[in-house]
């Protein structure tokens, strides 16, 4: 009997979360719904520490997830927008 197996968009955002609170910089994820997840498109909204540099952290996260994404669930060649709303005072 073959088989296929999936994983749900909701347990490739919650990798996706635990792989961008990871990175240095990262103070939290950021609103309702911190992390969209679309096929292999994938959305972080992020609260960034106030004096880290907003661009090294989204490089950062970026990376940091798509190779999570890659290790974890073996989703290659995921696209990561990282967007920025808030800085933590």
């Amino acid at each position: 009997m073959d088989g296929q197996a999936s994983i749900s968009p909701e347990i490739l955002a919650r990798y996706a979360g635990d792989a961008a609170r990871d990175v240095p910089g990262v103070h939290d994820l950021a609103g309702r719904r911190p992390v969209k997840v679309d096929g292999t498109h994938v959305e972080v909204h992020l609260v960034v520490d106030w004096g880290a540099s907003i661009q090294e952290v989204g490089t950062a996260v970026r990376d940091r997830v798509r190779e999570y994404l890659r290790r974890m669930a073996r989703v290659e060649s995921a696209s990561v927008d990282v967007v920025v709303d808030d800085v933590a005072s």
